[in-house]
């Protein structure tokens, strides 16, 4: 493997990592030769994860917290300190959706989903910069931003605002940590072929759309979202900061 794109010796830390994208960008990152440390919110599902992961040869281990617990997402962060791990990556790939008409929309649903997205992605990012900066190392961010950072569609508009707002985040982390040679930026999946997406690919209308507005015709495949994660994890990418990278087939490039 090229230097480049060599995460050997490095140690990743991927929120909702159990199963979908998560796990995916997990085993993308292990496989270019970092550690990984997965997270979920159940004990069975994560530790099935890193025993698949296990089995492949890969480093992993986990640990079960809510992303939009702040107590829990610290005392984590104290555990892997006394384990001697350090976190050298943070994909902040953890989400949830919930889609409803805003005029029905109840203030707990709206917060949850902007407390799991917008606010999880600060806590964690938080945690692991403050130790990233103490310890005078570098480190990469990568949050998942998404289409609807850029664009509105009806019913999702809680997942619409988090992913805008994770954008303008991840933004401010360059701000403010670049000088300590820390560069965040994100990914921004177009409509992939995932467990979260399954009402929407057997929606003949949704995959019709989908089909038919993307130059690509085709929804993308989870596989294809690696190589942006590697490159944004890795060395090749140490002057880029601040910067959302879309996968999306070429979406956003059309009206």
């Amino acid at each position: 493997m090229h230097k480049l794109f060599d995460l050997s010796g490095k140690t990743a830390l991927i929120t909702g990592s159990s199963r979908g994208l998560g796990f995916a960008y997990a085993q993308g990152l292990a496989s270019a030769g970092a550690s990984v440390v997965l997270n979920g919110t159940h004990h069975e599902t994560l530790q099935t994860a890193i025993e698949t992961l296990t089995s492949q040869g890969y480093h992993a281990t986990g640990y079960v917290f809510d992303v939009a617990n702040e107590t829990q997402i610290i005392d984590v962060f104290k555990q892997m300190d006394q384990a001697g791990v350090t976190i050298d990556i943070v994909v902040n790939n953890a989400g949830i959706q919930h889609r409803q008409p805003m005029v029905e929309l109840e203030l707990k649903d709206w917060q949850r989903v902007l407390d799991v997205h917008l606010t999880g992605t600060f806590l964690v990012s938080r945690e692991a910069a403050k130790r990233m900066i103490k310890r005078q190392s570098g480190g990469k961010f990568i949050n998942i931003c998404s289409l609807t950072s850029e664009q509105a569609r009806p019913t999702v508009a809680p997942y619409t605002a988090a992913k805008g707002g994770v954008k303008m985040l991840t933004k401010s982390m360059s701000a403010e940590w670049a000088q300590y040679h820390i560069q965040a930026n994100a990914i921004g999946p177009g409509y992939i072929l995932t467990d979260m997406n399954e009402a929407l690919i057997n929606d003949h209308a949704f995959d019709t759309w989908v089909k038919n507005s993307n130059p690509t015709k085709r929804w993308g495949k989870t596989e294809e979202l690696i190589g942006t994660a590697i490159f944004l994890a890795a060395p090749a990418s140490d002057y880029i900061n601040g910067q959302v990278i879309y996968v999306d087939g070429g979406w956003l490039a059309v009206l």
